[in-house]
């Protein structure tokens, strides 16, 4: 029952976020947008250190002072995960009109959600390992820092949810169909989760491996998105204070329930 509530409080971080359509009339304000964008990049770059990357050098220790090379080799791997995945599936960014990845007739609504699949797939992998580490009695992971990892992704997806489901509502997509887009784009979490949960238990020497990879995927997504839509424009000093709140946030979670 556990496994089952830590795999779903992210997924009901991101509805409640895209429930906000049918309670703001207007679009969130730009200035919060970049608070938001920066707290869900300092909980995800806290995340990728307390709860992925320490404890894949803690359960590698046995290596001695080559201790940080699984970490080290998950992290690229990670990130190249990302990588490929950006330039494979086509997706469009809130506020921008120019489509990534490959050129695609999808509709606009559609390469939206995909934008904010790409975010969720590293999340719910973090989400499935953790979870699989602490199935496995892994060295670094209690159930309480387990719960800790699931809420703070849940906080930082509330934004995600309202930012993507407030501009379709707009752009004059109806508010059912827009929250209906900003929820669907969560559900990629639990199924990343549960698919990374089975292959883990498959696998269980590779577990270090598996959670730098989940954090070498999570940074990736916090360098080539979050950041730089934080920090563009005006008021980015208000993503620097996001990011800011949002790791120390996550960081108390972490070490207060970990």
């Amino acid at each position: 029952m556990n496994l089952f509530y830590g795999l779903m409080i992210p997924l009901l971080g991101t509805t409640l976020g895209s429930a906000c359509v049918f309670f703001l009339k207007k679009e969130l304000n730009h200035k919060i947008q970049k608070l938001l964008l920066g707290f869900a990049s300092g909980v995800m770059v806290a995340a990728s250190i307390w709860s992925l990357i320490i404890p894949a050098i803690d359960q590698s220790e046995h290596l001695g002072k080559f201790a940080f090379v699984p970490a080290a080799i998950g992290i690229a791997l990670g990130i190249i995960f990302l990588l490929v995945l950006d330039v494979i599936i086509p997706h469009l960014h809130v506020h921008s009109e120019t489509q990534e990845g490959p050129m695609s007739k999808l509709k606009k609504n559609t390469m939206l959600c995909f934008a904010v699949m790409l975010h969720n797939i590293p999340e719910g992998m973090t989400v499935g390992v953790v979870y699989a580490a602490l199935l496995a009695e892994g060295k670094g992971i209690s159930l309480a820092g387990a719960l800790a990892l699931s809420i703070g992704i849940a906080i930082q997806n509330f934004p995600e949810g309202a930012i993507i489901s407030m501009p379709l509502a707009g752009s004059g997509n109806g508010k059912l169909k827009s929250f209906l887009y900003g929820m669907l784009s969560g559900i990629v979490e639990p199924i990343a989760a549960l698919i990374t949960i089975l292959l883990t238990a498959q696998i269980m020497p590779l577990l270090p491996y598996f959670l730098s990879f989940a954090a070498g995927a999570m940074l990736y997504v916090v360098v080539e998105e979050l950041i730089p839509e934080a920090s563009e424009g005006e008021h980015s000093n208000n993503g620097t204070i996001g990011f800011a709140l949002g790791f120390i946030l996550m960081m108390i979670l972490d070490v207060a329930l970990g």
